[in-house]
């Protein structure tokens, strides 16, 4: 468990329109879903880059690409288009490739394909804290996969959007043991799935470097809309000025 240094927040956005709210509040990185499509669900490449042309340095561009089948071909694919919009991350969830071996065939495609285009992209694998036996890559695999395939990162985060946050389906302890498995093997280690404003302090002391936000930026919950104050109390809840680790740097 690391004593809380500082570490940057990722606010989910689903329409343009929401994007001045979270520039605003001070996001990190504004994140692209289409939660029509899924926990992981891919946004239109128009919006892609629509979105991409309003954001610049310091603040980063993330896509997810989907709560992915075991179609390397096919994620591959999505994942070329996707840097070719301006991704800076790729946020890839890995529900169809249950076993560790078709997860590494998944990951190495994707990296792959991605690099082609721009080298530059940082490639985050999503495991789901509240995947029942069997319907997902086991959370524990997730961390030594990504290293093998050359990610840059590992994020927990929830299939089902039912309010159970993934401290809560997958207990602290275990958490805390994904995150540090993430960031001994030089991964950038990401925490998401229905966290409150109460739980972001709690998921930087158990080791995050980057903490995902979509219900608890948004007035109505996570199908209302950005909210510039929400993320502005959201952004505070996270601690600044203390020195980063050398993990942390790479987010």
């Amino acid at each position: 468990m690391k004593n809380a240094p500082d570490a940057r927040l990722l606010v989910s956005v689903v329409r343009a329109a929401e994007l001045p709210a979270a520039l605003a509040g001070g996001a990190d990185v504004i994140d692209l879903k289409n939660p029509a499509e899924g926990s992981l669900g891919a946004p239109a490449p128009a919006l892609v880059r629509s979105v991409r042309a309003q954001v610049s340095a310091p603040v980063r561009l993330s896509v997810a690409l989907g709560d992915a089948p075991h179609l390397p071909g096919t994620m591959a694919l999505a994942a070329a288009g996707a840097a070719a919009c301006g991704a800076d991350y790729l946020k890839l969830g890995l529900l169809g490739s249950r076993q560790p071996e078709e997860a590494l065939e998944l990951l190495d495609a994707v990296r792959r394909a991605a690099h082609d285009v721009d080298p530059a992209a940082r490639l985050v694998a999503v495991a789901y804290a509240d995947a029942s036996p069997g319907q997902a890559l086991a959370v524990a695999h997730l961390p030594g996969i990504a290293q093998r395939a050359g990610w840059h990162g590992v994020m927990l985060d929830t299939l089902a959007k039912n309010g159970v946050s993934t401290l809560a389906a997958l207990g602290e302890d275990a958490v805390a043991a994904f995150l540090a498995a993430a960031r001994e093997r030089g991964l950038m280690a990401a925490l998401a799935g229905s966290l409150g404003p109460d739980d972001l302090r709690r998921a930087v002391e158990l080791g995050a470097d980057l903490v995902g936000v979509r219900g608890a930026a948004c007035e109505g919950g996570r199908n209302g809309t950005v909210s510039a104050h929400r993320v502005q109390a959201l952004r505070r809840g996270l601690s600044h000025g203390a020195p980063a680790s050398p993990v942390s740097a790479r987010c």
